[in-house]
C-alpha cells in the first residue's frame, strides 16, 4: 500500500514538473480533481515515460546537473541576475572551501556578429552547491553576469576547463526590456478611441465580394475623419483554407505567420496594370457578372471569391515572372526587391509556400484529400528527399505563393502608412489567434512545436455549459524553450508588421492552457502551465523593437495575479462592459476600470450590444438546441433580464442615463437611442487608455460574428457589414450614429491628434 502511495505521489510530482495541474476551479467555484489516468495520458502526450515516475523525476534532475549550463536564458535588462551559473563533474572531494583551478571563458556574440570575450579567474567564482548523480559529484558555481549588454538576442559560448578536462556549451540568451512598448500618445494620462471591424465583411461597390485592403484604406479615412478614432481593429488576417464551414475561421488558421490572399485588391497591384491577360479576364462579362453576385451575396462566399482571385492572380504572376524574373538569373530592380523579400523571410516563407503548392497538388490529384496527413507519408516531412524533389520540380508554383505574401505585406503596409499620415498614433490593431489548424501549414512544418493526442479548450461557463473543445493542439513548451524561443519570436514579429498594436487572443496561454486528452470531454480536462516569464519577456522585446502596443485578451477564468503580472510587463488588459463586476456581482462604475486597459462592449464570440439587449443570442442558442434543458433556457432569459436591470441602474447612478428611463418598458426590451448613447458614453469615459467599439455595436447590429459551439448551424465568420463604405459617407442613419460616438470621443479627450 505504501509503495502504491509513493508511486502516486511520484506521479503527482512528475506532473507538477511538467506543469500539469491536478485540479482546477471553474467559473462557479467548483473544484475538479483530475484522475491519475488523465494525468498519465497528458504526460505520455508530452513524450514522458510514466511507467516509473520516480526514475523520470531522477532523469529530470540529472539533466539539470549534467549539462554545463541552462541552454536558454530570458532575462530583463532591468533585473539581470548577479551571477551566471554552471555545473561540472568533479573527480575527488567536493566542497565550498576547496580551491578549483578553473579557467572560465565566455564569448558573447550579438545579432550583428560582434563578439566580446570575458575571462574569469578562480577568485571571481562562487561555489553554490553540489549533487551526486550516478556516483559522480557535480558542483554548481557562479561568475559575474556580463554587464552593459543592451536589449536583444545573444549567443553565449561558455568554456570551462578544470584540470585536464574542458567543457563547452552554446547558450541562447534574450535580454528583454522590463515592459512592452507604449506609444507616446498613451503615456501618462493619454487615451484614444478605436473602431473594430472584420475586414472580410466590408462592403463596397468595387470589391470582389470580400473586404480588401483598398476597402480598408477607405474605411481608415472615414473612421479617422468622421469618428476621430486613433485605432482601427482588425480580425486576424492569418492564412486560412477559405473553405466553408470548417476552414474560414480567422481564429483557426492554416498559418499564423502568413496572411490570407483573399484580402488583396488585385486591381491595385502594380503588376496587374502590365498584364493584359488579367485585365481581360477581370473585365469579361462573365467575370463581372460573378463579381456582382459575390458583392450582393448576403454572406461572404469564400470559395468563389478565392477561386476567382486566384485565377486573376496567376495571370498577374505569370506576367511578373516574364517581365522581372529572368530564366537566366537576371532580374529587374522589381524582381530584385522580390528576391530580397524572399531571402529575408527565409525558411518560414519557403515552408509556407511549399505547403500551399503541395496542398493544391494533392487535392487536384484526389478531390477527397483536404489535409496533409492524407498525403503520401514521405511528404509529411518538410525535410524529406521527396519534398526537396517537389521543390525543384515545382519551383514556379511555390514562387507564386511567395509572391502573394510579398504583395499582401505591401498593401497592408500602405494601409498602415495611410492611418499614420492622417494622424493616428496607433493605426491598425492586429489580432494573433490562439490556435492552429492541425491540418494546416504551420502544423505540417513545425509539428514538433505542438503536442499531439491533446486538444485545447475551456471548462464550463455561462456561455458554454458543457465546456469547449477548440480542436487544435497545445504548444510544446519544452520545444519552444529549447528552440531559444526563436519560433515564438518570429510569430510575434510577423504579426506586428503593418500595424501599431497587437491583440494576443487568450493571453492566458502564456501562463496556462486547458488541455483535453483524446476521447474525453471538456469537463475532464485540466490546466497545464507554460513558461510565462520567458514568453512575456520575448513579447516585450519584440513589441519594443516593432514599436507595437500589446493588448492581452484576459477574459474567462483568469489565474490569480495574472493581470498584475501583465500590467508589470506593460500589457493592456482587455476589459468588457459585460464582465466588469464587483464582488457582489454588480456592474462596476466607469472610474474603477484600470488605466492600462482596452475597454470594449463585446467580442466576436459574444452577443453584440443590440443582440444582448434583445436576447437574440439566447433565443438562437435555444433554437439550435444548445441548452441542455428548457429550464436552463428560461434561467438564461431571467438572468439576462436581471443583468439589464443592473446595467440600467449603473448607467443611472453614474450619470449617463436619466432616472425616468428606469420606468419605461422599452428600456429593457430594445436598444433605445438613450441606452446606446449611455453605454458608449460610459465606455469612453473610463480611464482605460483605449476604448474600442465594434462596428456592430456602433450601428446596433444584432448579428454576432461567431456563435461558439457551431459550425454549419450558424453563418460564422461570414456576416457582412450592414452599411457599405459608400453609405458611411452619406447615409443619414450612419451620421446619426457617428454624431453620438464622435461626441463622446471628443468629450473624453480621446480624439486623434489633429481632429476637430
Amino acid at each position: 500500500m505504501k509503495t502504491e502511495e509513493n508511486e502516486q505521489q511520484s506521479l503527482a510530482n512528475l506532473a507538477a514538473a511538467y506543469g500539469i495541474q491536478r485540479s482546477y476551479f471553474d467559473v462557479y467555484g467548483n473544484v475538479h480533481e483530475m484522475s491519475l489516468k488523465t494525468i498519465k495520458q497528458m504526460l505520455v502526450a508530452m513524450g514522458v515515460e510514466v511507467n516509473s515516475p520516480e526514475q523520470a523525476l531522477q532523469r529530470l534532475e540529472k539533466r539539470s546537473w549534467t549539462r554545463l549550463a541552462e541552454p536558454v536564458l530570458v532575462e530583463s535588462t532591468g533585473r539581470l541576475p548577479s551571477e551566471f551559473l554552471f555545473q561540472v563533474p568533479i573527480h575527488g572531494s567536493s566542497g565550498e572551501q576547496l580551491s578549483r583551478n578553473f579557467r572560465v571563458r565566455l564569448v558573447v556574440t550579438g545579432e550583428t556578429g560582434t563578439s566580446m570575450t570575458y575571462a574569469y579567474k578562480p577568485e571571481q567564482l562562487t561555489f553554490k552547491e553540489s549533487r551526486n548523480i550516478d556516483a559522480t559529484t557535480y558542483e554548481r558555481w557562479g561568475f559575474p553576469f556580463p554587464e552593459g549588454l543592451s536589449h536583444g538576442y545573444y549567443r553565449f559560448s561558455l568554456s570551462v576547463a578544470l584540470d585536464k578536462e574542458e567543457y563547452q556549451q552554446i547558450i541562447s540568451v534574450a535580454l528583454c526590456p522590463e515592459s512592452a512598448y507604449l506609444p507616446p500618445a498613451l503615456r501618462v494620462d493619454g487615451k484614444r478611441a478605436g473602431i473594430a471591424i472584420f475586414l472580410y465583411g466590408l462592403r463596397s461597390q468595387r470589391n470582389w465580394g470580400v473586404g480588401d485592403f483598398t476597402d480598408l484604406k477607405e474605411f481608415i479615412r472615414w473612421a479617422i475623419e468622421s469618428l476621430h478614432v486613433d485605432v482601427i481593429g482588425l480580425n486576424p488576417l492569418h492564412a486560412i483554407s477559405n473553405r466553408r464551414p470548417y476552414n474560414i475561421s480567422p481564429y483557426f488558421p492554416s498559418s499564423r505567420l502568413y496572411r490570407n490572399f483573399i484580402y488583396l485588391d488585385i486591381e491595385a497591384m502594380e503588376d496587374y496594370h502590365f498584364c493584359p491577360e488579367a485585365q481581360e479576364f477581370v473585365q469579361a462579362e462573365t467575370t463581372q457578372g460573378l463579381l456582382a453576385e459575390l458583392r450582393s451575396a448576403k454572406l461572404v462566399q469564400y470559395e468563389q471569391v478565392a477561386a476567382v482571385k486566384l485565377q486573376a492572380l496567376k495571370a498577374v504572376f505569370e506576367k511578373f515572372v516574364e517581365h522581372h524574373w529572368g530564366n537566366n538569373g537576371a532580374k529587374t530592380p522589381r524582381g530584385a526587391r522580390f528576391q530580397a523579400y524572399i531571402e529575408n523571410e527565409g525558411h518560414l516563407l519557403d515552408n509556407f509556400a511549399t505547403f500551399c503548392a503541395l496542398d493544391v497538388f494533392f487535392h487536384e490529384e484526389n478531390s477527397d484529400v483536404w489535409v496533409w496527413r492524407q498525403w503520401p507519408e514521405p511528404f509529411w516531412d518538410p525535410f524529406s528527399g521527396e519534398i526537396q524533389d517537389f521543390r525543384q520540380r515545382n519551383w514556379e508554383d511555390i514562387l507564386f505563393y511567395k509572391y502573394l505574401q510579398w504583395q499582401l505585406e505591401a498593401q497592408l503596409q500602405e494601409a498602415q502608412d495611410l492611418a499614420r499620415s492622417l494622424g493616428a498614433s496607433v493605426g491598425l490593431y492586429h489580432d494573433l489567434a490562439l490556435g492552429i489548424d492541425p491540418g494546416g501549414a504551420d502544423n505540417w512544418a513545425y509539428r514538433d512545436f505542438f503536442v499531439s493526442g491533446v486538444t485545447v479548450g475551456a471548462p464550463p461557463d455561462d456561455f458554454s455549459l458543457e465546456g469547449q473543445d477548440w480542436g487544435f493542439q497545445p504548444p510544446n513548451r519544452e520545444k519552444y524553450q529549447n528552440d531559444g524561443y526563436g519560433q515564438f519570436a518570429q510569430e510575434i514579429r510577423k504579426n506586428c508588421q503593418g500595424g501599431g498594436a497587437l491583440r494576443i487572443d487568450h493571453i492566458m496561454r502564456f501562463f496556462r492552457l486547458f488541455w483535453i486528452t483524446s476521447g474525453q470531454t471538456a469537463r475532464d480536462g485540466t490546466y497545464v502551465d507554460d513558461y510565462y516569464q520567458d514568453l512575456l519577456g520575448i513579447l516585450a522585446l519584440e513589441s519594443e523593437r516593432a514599436k507595437t502596443l500589446i493588448i492581452g485578451e484576459d477574459l474567462g477564468t483568469v489565474p490569480p495575479q495574472t493581470r498584475e503580472i501583465l500590467a508589470q510587463f506593460g500589457i493592456l488588459s482587455y476589459r468588457l462592459f459585460y464582465f466588469e463586476r464587483d464582488e457582489q456581482g454588480s456592474f462596476k462604475e466607469p472610474e474603477s476600470y484600470p488605466s492600462l486597459a482596452l475597454a470594449a462592449v463585446s467580442t466576436h464570440d459574444l452577443p453584440t450590444l443590440a443582440g444582448f439587449w434583445t436576447g437574440q443570442d439566447i433565443s438562437l442558442r435555444n433554437d439550435l438546441g444548445m441548452f441542455p434543458s428548457e429550464g436552463q433556457f428560461h434561467a438564461a432569459l431571467q438572468k439576462r433580464w436581471e443583468d439589464k436591470k443592473q446595467i440600467v441602474q449603473r448607467l443611472v447612478s453614474s450619470g449617463y442615463l436619466a432616472e425616468e428611463m428606469t420606468g419605461r418598458q422599452e428600456t429593457y426590451t430594445q436598444l433605445t437611442d438613450e441606452i446606446h448613447n449611455a453605454i458608449i458614453g460610459f465606455l469612453l469615459s473610463t480611464p482605460a487608455k483605449l476604448a474600442v467599439l465594434s462596428q456592430e455595436d456602433l450601428f446596433g447590429d444584432t448579428r454576432q460574428q461567431n456563435l461558439p459551439g457551431t459550425t454549419s448551424e450558424y453563418p460564422n465568420w461570414s456576416t457582412k457589414m450592414g452599411f457599405s463604405l459608400e453609405d458611411l459617407w452619406r447615409d443619414p442613419e450612419v451620421e446619426h450614429y457617428v454624431r453620438v460616438f464622435r461626441h463622446w470621443v471628443d468629450r473624453s479627450g480621446r480624439a486623434v491628434l489633429g481632429s476637430s
